[in-house]
């Protein structure tokens, strides 16, 4: 039995291997991390431009398609009374993509996330309460000739994901983050 496993496993793997093209990404995202929050109040955060690079791998088709990426991702944001917060984290979207017709196609999924380093630039940050966070993606792609494509997303973090301020009790950083990330694919 463990050596049909094995053998089914295999040419699984080679099925998708031959059906799938692996490629690299780059792009900036427009970023907004979550609110800071103060005692009796919040303060929300403006936006900054950042940006990412990983590999993909997306299954071949006409129709329906998968495209696992690692990324790592650089965000920015601005809270008018404490300053520029950065983080850096490495993003795993597994996305469900679907052809609309030959060069557009529009795409959904989680993205896994997790927590490398945050900073609060004149300031203490505590570690955050969670390293790994969940968020979701979608957003749509046009394919420009067979080897690159370029694609405008949308993320959300969802799970909540404070981080204190050392030295200041009860002010904290929601660290989930909201952005327009645009990119470009090279499908080697």
């Amino acid at each position: 039995m463990r050596n049909v496993i094995i053998t089914c496993a295999i040419f699984f793997g080679a099925y998708l291997t031959s059906h799938a093209q692996f490629g690299v990404k780059g792009g900036l995202n427009f970023s907004s991390n979550g609110d800071l929050k103060e005692i009796g109040n919040e303060i929300e955060s403006d936006g900054k431009i950042g940006y990412n690079i990983g590999v993909m791998y997306q299954t071949k088709g006409t129709g329906f398609y998968l495209r696992p990426e690692l990324v790592y991702t650089a965000t920015k944001s601005e809270y008018d009374s404490k300053g520029e917060f950065t983080m850096k984290k490495i993003d795993m979207p597994i996305l469900l993509g679907y052809h609309i017709f030959k060069p557009v196609s529009i795409f959904a999924g989680p993205s896994l996330q997790y927590l490398l380093d945050s900073d609060l630039k004149g300031f203490n940050l505590n570690d955050a309460e969670n390293d790994f966070t969940v968020g979701f993606q979608f957003g749509a792609a046009v394919e420009l000739g067979e080897k690159l494509s370029i694609d405008l997303r949308y993320e959300k973090g969802l799970s909540d994901n404070l981080i204190e301020i050392s030295g200041l009790p009860g002010e904290r950083i929601d660290s989930r983050p909201t952005q327009l990330i645009l990119g470009l694919s090279l499908k080697l």
